[in-house]
């Protein structure tokens, strides 16, 4: 992609980024969400232009921007009231299939679309799995949220999919030895999945 195609990724994230705190507020308590909400948009930013570079000569590409807009959202509720609101998973999850529907058309490639549902069953599967655990603190809102970023793991791939479903844990199994380290939490603290989630396979798509 261009630098100018990358400019007007920029800003687009950014634009997204200043409407993320407004839209977060409508899914939990209004004051939890201003703490940081300055660094919404440039963050909103950084993880566009990633995307942009990484995959700027994919069909899926404005599918990616899609779900990381609301995945935007999702990361500033669940920091905010450890929640995942199902409306807004739901969204992402359309956007992703249907965005992905569409983009097999653009390519002409339909095994890819079989490759992106079947990511997201063994991304939901898995996650369940690591739900019904014993103590795990996976809650089902987390699960559904993993499916969802199946289908864009899925079309990118195996190796793909894989990155996208272990690095979450590893990032956030590191936060939280580093918190406990910092004595900032004790270990009965609960602290969200969903940021982990995204973060993760953002950078998985990024490595891809």
């Amino acid at each position: 992609m261009s630098a100018v195609g990358l400019v007007g990724v920029a800003l687009l994230g950014g634009a997204v980024g200043v409407a993320v705190p407004p839209l977060a507020r409508r899914f939990t308590t209004p004051a939890r969400v201003r703490r940081g909400s300055w660094l919404s948009p440039p963050v909103a930013a950084v993880v566009f232009v990633g995307l942009a570079v990484a995959r700027g000569d994919d069909p899926a590409l404005p599918v990616l921007l899609a779900v990381a807009a609301v995945g935007l959202v999702l990361a500033v509720v669940d920091l905010a009231c450890l929640r995942l609101p199902d409306p807004l998973v739901l969204v992402a999850g359309l956007l992703a299939l249907a965005g992905l529907s569409a983009a097999v058309l653009l390519a002409g490639t339909p095994g890819r679309l079989l490759g992106a549902l079947g990511g997201a069953a063994v991304a939901g599967a898995a996650h369940v799995l690591l739900a019904l655990l014993p103590g795990s603190r996976l809650g089902f809102g987390d699960v559904k949220l993993a499916a969802v970023l199946g289908l864009p793991l899925g079309w990118l791939g195996r190796d793909a999919l894989l990155t996208g479903l272990l690095l979450p844990h590893l990032l956030h199994g590191a936060l939280v030895l580093g918190l406990l380290a910092a004595r900032k939490i004790r270990r009965e603290t609960l602290l969200p999945v969903g940021p982990a989630l995204l973060a993760g396979a953002w950078l998985a798509v990024l490595v891809a």
